[in-house]
C-alpha cells in the first residue's frame, strides 16, 4: 500500500489508483501511466507508421487520459476505456498529419489471395511492421476494420470519409500487404499460390 497525503491505493486496485489521481496524488499517476503504458503503446503501435509516431500518440493520448479521468465510468474496463482514447488520438494525429497523402490504386495489381494460413506463418512482430509499411490512410482502415473491429460505417464517420472510400482502402491495403508478403516472404507466397493453383485445378 502506498500513502500519500493521507490519500491511500492499492497497487493491484485501479479504481483505489484512479481515485487517488483524481485527488492530485503524483505517485499514484506515475503508476497508472506505468502499469497502462506497454499496453497503450501495443494499440498505438498499430496504427503508427514507426516508434517515433508512435511515442507521440501515446504521448498524447496519455494526456487526454489525465484530462478525462474524472469522466471515467468505474463500472467498465479501464483498459478499454484506454484503449478507445489511444485509437481516438491515432485517428486525430492522421487527421491532422496524415489524411491528405496520395494512394495508388491497386486495382491491376495480380497478387494471389492470400489467407489466413500463410498468416500465422508470420511472427506477430513481423505482421506489425508490414501493417507499418502500409500508407497511412490503408493502415488506418485496416487497423480498425481488421484489428480492433470497427464497421465501415463507424470508420468513415471518425476519419471524415465516405463508406465506400473505406471499403476500397480496406481493398487495397489488403492487396498492398499481399504484395509485401510475396515480396519479403517468397517462399510462402510461392508455396499458398502453388496450393491454390492445384486446388482450383482439382
Amino acid at each position: 500500500m502506498a500513502i500519500t497525503n493521507e490519500i491511500d491505493y492499492q497497487d493491484d486496485d485501479t479504481h483505489s489508483i484512479i481515485k487517488a489521481c483524481l485527488q492530485g496524488n503524483g505517485s499514484a499517476e506515475r503508476l497508472l501511466l506505468k502499469q497502462n503504458l506497454g499496453f497503450a503503446k501495443l494499440v498505438t503501435s498499430r496504427y503508427a507508421a514507426n516508434a517515433e509516431e508512435g511515442e507521440e500518440i501515446v504521448n498524447d493520448g496519455f494526456l487526454k487520459v489525465f484530462q478525462n479521468l474524472g469522466k471515467y465510468q468505474f463500472d467498465q474496463p479501464f483498459k478499454a476505456w484506454v484503449r478507445t482514447i489511444m485509437v481516438r488520438t491515432a485517428i486525430d494525429y492522421y487527421r491532422k498529419n496524415l489524411k491528405h497523402h496520395e494512394l495508388v490504386p491497386l486495382d491491376d495489381v495480380d497478387v494471389a489471395n492470400i489467407g489466413a494460413d500463410v498468416i500465422s506463418k508470420i511472427s506477430t512482430s513481423e505482421i506489425l511492421k508490414l501493417i507499418q509499411r502500409l500508407s497511412p490512410a490503408y493502415r488506418m482502415v485496416f487497423t480498425m476494420y481488421v484489428l480492433d473491429g470497427y464497421t465501415h460505417k463507424e470508420i468513415a464517420s471518425m476519419l471524415e470519409i465516405k463508406e465506400g472510400t473505406s471499403k476500397s482502402n480496406l481493398q487495397d491495403a489488403r492487396k498492398k500487404l499481399q504484395i509485401m508478403i510475396k515480396k519479403f516472404y517468397p517462399n510462402l507466397y510461392l508455396a499458398h499460390a502453388l496450393n491454390s493453383s492445384k486446388i482450383n485445378e482439382n
